[in-house]
């Protein structure tokens, strides 16, 4: 394989994901999320009703962000997440998602759903399946 290959495949890489960014964060403005406060509601509600560290939080981000904790302060201040101390460890502050932040996540998952519909309409079921392997691989090859 040509180091040429690799470097077209990694642009093209590139290209399409902020493309597919760019049309989700024009879909999530309007609501007052970026997409890395969308991904955290997300995360949030896939561990309810355990609440996660800041740490936890961290390693199942997408995209890194470099102050976690501002951002949590964000959605916390609009009620889309609530903090506590932890028992054993009272420097640890843990994050759930509230009430009103599932019924945002809710409210999205219809529009979020038909964003991705429209974003692979191009590729057949098939391609998408064998798409989302690949990229798995290529993920987990960095790991």
């Amino acid at each position: 394989m040509g180091a040429h290959l690799e470097q077209d495949a990694y642009v093209a890489l590139q290209r399409a994901s902020a493309a597919l960014l760019e049309e989700l964060t024009q879909l999530l403005k309007p609501h007052r999320l970026s997409a890395t406060q969308y991904n955290v509601l997300r995360i949030l509600r896939g561990a309810r009703p355990e609440l996660l560290s800041c740490g936890e939080i961290a390693s199942r981000l997408i995209a890194k962000d470099p102050d976690l904790t501002r951002l949590l302060d964000r959605l916390a201040g609009l009620g889309w997440i609530e903090r506590s101390r932890g028992q054993a460890d009272r420097r640890v502050v843990r994050a759930g998602i509230t009430a009103e932040g599932v019924g945002l996540l809710k409210s999205l998952d219809g529009e979020i759903a038909a964003l991705h519909r429209r974003q692979f309409a191009g590729l057949s079921e098939k391609k998408t399946a064998m798409l989302a392997r690949l990229l798995d691989e290529l993920g987990s090859a960095r790991r």
